[in-house]
């Protein structure tokens, strides 16, 4: 079957996604038929298969393939799979558009009614949902392109010189003006695929912060009014939306873009390095759904000294922030994308963290003048313009 390179995006068509399927069943139907044992292969969505590629700026996968071939043991896992197939291509075909929740109760529709399929029902829809998963790492595709989206959080989105074009699934074109929403945000979609950008004048940066709620303080107290900017809540670790949303603003806006987070390893490792260079387990995915050229703004450690921030230790008893030093630890050992030479500077900072034990919030920045509202807006202007930044 052919396929394309996961470094070059796997977004496929309609035709392509049918097309693809078919040729999975027949060869299957063929083996079974000439007494051989059909075999399915996927490819394997871990660390160990990741390559970090500095020009390209994200995690691919490597040459490793999870295989699978029929035998008592992996019969049931196959027949789901072209059993779970068969219902995301009627969605396709009917145009239907379902979540992945949803997809698990159709599938358990279809098992009520007929009761000779018993045999593959799921216990629950994480076993539903690692049948999806299995389907879109074999096909090289995204569960987009069967209409299967996420039910996506974070990417609210604020700016007074950004218009959104979106095709809608009927073909039509719907268009937003952020400035005209007020004090509400935009909601990106986990397609961007559908989306075209235009602008109302220049703008001279995007700044994607790590909690929802400091990037809308930052817009109502008016830094989207006194700069030519896009301020894009995160909401944590990056959904698919916002990683395929930053992606988009990057390829077709071509603005510098910075992620201001706090100083700890979570924020590093699971928040930031999925948004500038994807994940281990959407290594498929990477291509279109991470932005390689953010940079990371901060907390920086320098910035705890120069600007006397409050920072507070890592708690030996907090088991979440003992296992972030671990991954830190395993990350600086391991994972390609911080023992890669161009990321030398965000490694020092892991590093730094574990010699230190020490955190800083995004917030602190509040506490340099408690006086001036628009303090943390000034200190991120100057960190930019001084190119405070990695």
């Amino acid at each position: 079957m052919a396929t394309r390179s996961a470094s070059k995006g796997n977004s496929k068509t309609s035709k392509e996604v049918i097309r693809f399927s078919k040729e999975i069943c027949e060869k299957m139907l063929k083996d079974l038929e000439r007494a051989r044992r059909p075999m399915l292969q996927a490819t394997k969505c871990s660390l160990d298969n990741s390559i970090y590629n500095p020009s390209k700026g994200f995690l691919v996968p490597g040459d490793k393939k999870v295989k699978t071939e029929l035998n008592v043991s992996s019969v049931k896992k196959m027949s789901r799979a072209i059993f779970m197939l068969e219902i995301m291509l009627h969605n396709l075909e009917s145009g239907a558009v379902k979540t992945k929740r949803e997809l698990y109760y159709i599938a358990k529709g279809e098992l009520k009614q007929n009761k000779k399929l018993k045999p593959l029902a799921f216990e629950d829809e994480n076993e539903s949902n690692a049948i999806i998963s299995f389907i879109c790492e074999m096909m090289e595709c995204y569960r987009e392109d069967f209409n299967c989206i996420a039910n996506d959080r974070g990417g609210q989105t604020y700016s007074q010189q950004l218009i959104v074009v979106e095709t809608l699934p009927d073909g039509k074109k719907a268009t937003v003006d952020l400035s005209k929403l007020g004090s509400l945000p935009y909601m990106p979609q986990n397609r961007p695929q559908n989306l075209k950008l235009k602008t109302k004048g220049k703008i001279d940066f995007g700044l994607i912060v790590e909690s929802e709620g400091t990037a809308k303080t930052l817009v109502l107290n008016g830094m989207t009014k006194r700069n030519k900017c896009i301020v894009i809540g995160s909401q944590g670790v990056p959904s698919n939306g916002v990683r395929g949303w930053v992606k988009t603003i990057q390829d077709q806006l071509k603005i510098p873009l910075y992620f201001f987070g706090d100083l700890d390893a979570y924020t590093l490792q699971n928040i930031y390095r999925t948004l500038k260079a994807g994940s281990a387990s959407s290594l498929i995915r990477n291509a279109d759904y991470c932005a390689p050229d953010v940079k990371f703004l901060g907390v920086l450690p320098e910035d705890v000294e120069r600007l006397d921030l409050a920072d507070y230790p890592v708690k030996e008893t907090d088991v979440s922030e003992v296992r972030a030093l671990k991954k830190a630890r395993d990350a600086i050992k391991n994972d390609p994308f911080f023992q890669n030479k161009k990321n030398k500077k965000l490694r020092d900072i892991l590093k730094w963290l574990l010699k230190e034990k020490r955190r800083c919030e995004q917030q602190s920045f509040s506490m340099v003048a408690p006086r001036d509202p628009i303090m943390p807006e000034k200190i991120i202007l100057e960190k930019i313009k001084k190119r405070q930044y990695i």
